[in-house]
């Protein structure tokens, strides 16, 4: 805490000596553009004296500015406020007459009508230079938001009754997207999140759960959020009986899979009772929503997936930090671009074009607008909120699963975390704090840059189809130029990509290390023989390319070398999927089972000892298919809240257990190790990884009133993080607007 004092004491003082700099350059400007105003005697003085005169007397008209003009506007409050305006100018003036006359020497002079002009330019300058420098501190921000939303509420509620439920802890769930188990573990040992680490010190549990085949954003979120996951077989894949390319990050896309859950579910989601959803696929039935890409298809001013960005961007202050921090993060990205190439990093992939603005984009900007928005949710006092923060997920897919480039993310979002828990101490009401990933990324050479041809092309080469000399990239499917696209309301993924025209060519889509291949001409699911027979070398040389891993073809999975198993047949596919993972067969078999599987499922190789896979898009750290991290993500709660129970197993079971703790509320304490006791990390295994913090005494679970308040510390918790004690029975209207 003391440190933490001491770093915000002299960023402060930084800035004070910064804006008197700049007023000091001003005045000296001034100086020789007026007539009427001099810095220096009549006999004529030195630049370092005009310097050191022009220097005085900005410091002076700063501090009467910080002193007499409070009481100034005190006093004044009771004129009119059009005569208050017109003061304004004349009583700067005067303060900087005052501030020229405590010059030495008399060095200082202006006309009366001259000083007006020279204070209205100097207090302009001094408060851009203040918010320019301001806008990057956390705290300052913090503190500005608070203000603003109090004054807001206060305003709005003025009289009313307060909020029902107001004491009952709300639920803040916040998505950290693409984020593994096994990065978290790591970011928190080697001090990279702070937070985090802290948490777990304090009291929260962490274990690992396991995603369905489909490892993605799309199936994941849909599950946590909606409950089901069921037809939802990649990131994007062809519907024979609508002639369609469902692609997830669509917003027509989104908005269809949201009704098929909803209609599956007979429920509206996990946040129909008074919640919000920031920057999601879908909305989960909440009423308060923004940068929801489910409802950005909708037409018209009453959008409200973008009413997020109207509403964070209103504000000039807002504006400003945000953009000076999106032009650093994009020069920072053709920066980290150049030394990658410079240093001949392999595996890599082009980051040139437009990715260093889509990449700041996500980084900066998204994550600006969604903290924000949770916070106004947080001091409104909504009884759940839950938030995807996307920049690790969009940095990784072209940096690569870990490196410096990923690092810097994780540690900006783990000061995002630790601002969101400062202002849960100033809600109406206390917060347990969840968090979470939706998937990992398993890193690796793409398949085109390892074997010089794309799937589409090996696919055509099967089938006797001319190839293009040319080989292209797929392009990747990452969530951050679908928010792009849906904030400047263009259309994503339209045209031919969206409705590929008649033909018996085959329709090949890539979902990260995951290939859907399917033919139009056929209806409904093609069978194995008809394949053969209209492609009789198609699957052969699919299944023994060295980047292929195994086929699904009508109920049987295929190997290299002829293996094959039948998915009907006890233990074929588990012996066969083995090096995939435990349950890799479960989540094949499952999807065999899906309405839309296309005809032929492709998953790329896998390394067990690298961890590495081989993407079919232009993606050196991918999801979506079976291999590696990417099948791992993490769940952490506080341990106040019940135990998830048994290894989870699909979002779906995340759902569950996330409804569970909604209905707790101010349920009964779940039994922990006793006090004393440091929690720490061991290697997971690669299908469990359910692991646990154990708790001081006086850990609180929920942040906010009536648990601790005291903050989260900016510098790591002492010493090494090591050890693990296991968990118990391990094996609508917009406010934002």
């Amino acid at each position: 805490m003391r440190r933490r004092r001491w770093r915000t004491t002299g960023n402060a003082l930084v800035r004070v000596a910064l804006v008197w700099a700049v007023s000091t350059l001003t005045m000296l400007a001034l100086a020789g553009i007026l007539p009427d105003f001099r810095l220096q005697s009549d006999d004529g003085d030195s630049i370092t004296q005009i310097g050191l005169t022009a220097a005085w007397g900005a410091g002076a008209f700063g501090l009467l500015s910080a002193l007499v003009w409070p009481a100034l506007v005190r006093a004044l409050l009771l004129v009119p406020a059009l005569v208050l305006g017109l003061l304004v100018f004349f009583l700067n003036g005067s303060l900087l007459l005052i501030a020229l006359r405590l010059i030495p020497d008399g060095r200082g002079e202006a006309a009366p009508e001259t000083a007006v002009v020279v204070a209205a330019v100097m207090s302009a300058v001094a408060s851009a230079t203040s918010t320019a420098l301001a806008v990057r501190d956390d705290e300052a921000y913090r503190r500005r938001l608070y203000r603003l939303a109090d004054r807001r509420r206060r305003r709005q509620g003025r009289g009313a009754a307060p909020r029902a439920g107001a004491a009952v802890p709300g639920l803040l769930v916040l998505q950290l997207d693409g984020v593994g188990y096994e990065v978290l573990r790591e970011a928190c040992n080697s001090a990279l999140m702070p937070t985090v680490a802290d948490w777990l010190e304090r009291g929260h549990r962490v274990t690992s759960w396991r995603t369905d085949w489909s490892s993605q954003t799309g199936a994941s979120q849909l599950g946590i959020l909606h409950g089901s996951t069921f037809d939802v077989p990649a990131f994007r894949w062809y519907e024979k009986d609508t002639g369609e390319v469902m692609v997830c990050n669509r917003p027509t896309s989104a908005a269809e899979l949201q009704r098929r859950a909803v209609e599956r579910t007979g429920d509206g989601g996990l946040l129909t009772l008074d919640g919000a959803s920031r920057g999601n696929l879908f909305s989960g039935g909440a009423d308060q929503l923004a940068l929801v890409l489910s409802v950005s298809a909708r037409r018209g001013r009453a959008n409200r997936s973008r009413s997020g960005y109207f509403a964070y961007f209103s504000d000039p202050a807002n504006a400003v930090r945000t953009a000076l921090s999106f032009v650093a993060d994009a020069v920072r990205e053709i920066g980290q671009s150049l030394r990658a190439r410079i240093r001949g990093d392999r595996p890599r992939v082009s980051r040139g074009g437009l990715y260093p603005l889509i990449r700041a984009f996500a980084t900066v900007v998204e994550r600006d607008v969604v903290v924000a928005a949770v916070i106004g949710d947080m001091l409104a006092g909504r009884s759940a909120v839950y938030a995807d923060l996307v920049a690790y997920d969009e940095v990784a897919h072209h940096s690569g699963p870990r490196g410096r480039d990923t690092d810097q993310v994780l540690e900006r979002l783990d000061r995002s975390l630790a601002l969101l828990a400062r202002v849960a101490g100033h809600a109406p009401r206390p917060y347990r704090i969840v968090l979470l990933s939706d998937h990992g990324q398993s890193p690796g050479e793409t398949f085109l840059a390892r074997y010089g041809l794309t799937l589409k092309d090996l696919v055509r080469a099967g089938c006797g189809l001319p190839v293009s000399r040319k080989a292209g990239g797929t392009r990747s499917g990452a969530e951050a130029r679908a928010a792009v696209l849906a904030a400047l309301h263009r259309p994503v993924e339209e045209g031919e990509e969206a409705r590929p025209g008649p033909g018996s060519d085959p329709v090949v889509l890539a979902s990260g290390n995951l290939a859907l291949i399917s033919f139009p001409d056929v209806p409904g699911r093609a069978s194995r023989a008809r394949i053969e027979r209209t492609h009789p070398a198609l699957l052969a040389t699919l299944a023994n390319h060295p980047g292929v891993g195994f086929l699904l073809v009508d109920g049987v999975v295929l190997g290299p070398g002829g293996a094959e198993a039948r998915l009907d047949v006890p233990g074929e596919a588990e012996e066969l999927l083995a090096p995939f993972g435990p349950g890799a067969a479960a989540a094949v078999r499952r999807t065999d089972a899906f309405p839309h599987v296309a005809d032929i499922m492709v998953n790329s190789a896998y390394d067990p000892d690298t961890g590495a896979v081989h993407a079919f898009e232009e993606q050196i750290g991918s999801h979506g298919g079976l291999g590696g991290e990417q099948g791992h993500p993490f769940l952490m709660w506080p341990a106040e809240l019940s135990d998830p129970g048994e290894e989870l197993v699909g979002a779906e079971a995340v759902h569950g257990v996330l409804r569970r703790w909604l209905r707790e509320a101010d349920g009964p304490q779940v039994p922990v190790a006793p006090p004393g006791d440091r929690w720490a990390w061991e290697p997971a295994p690669r299908d469990a990884g359910r692991y646990a913090a154990a708790p001081p005494a006086q850990a609180a679970g929920a942040v906010g009133r009536g648990a601790s308040r005291e903050a989260p510390q900016d510098s790591p918790p002492e010493g090494p993080l090591g050890g693990i004690l296991p968990s118990d029975g391990s094996p609508a209207r917009d406010e934002t607007r």
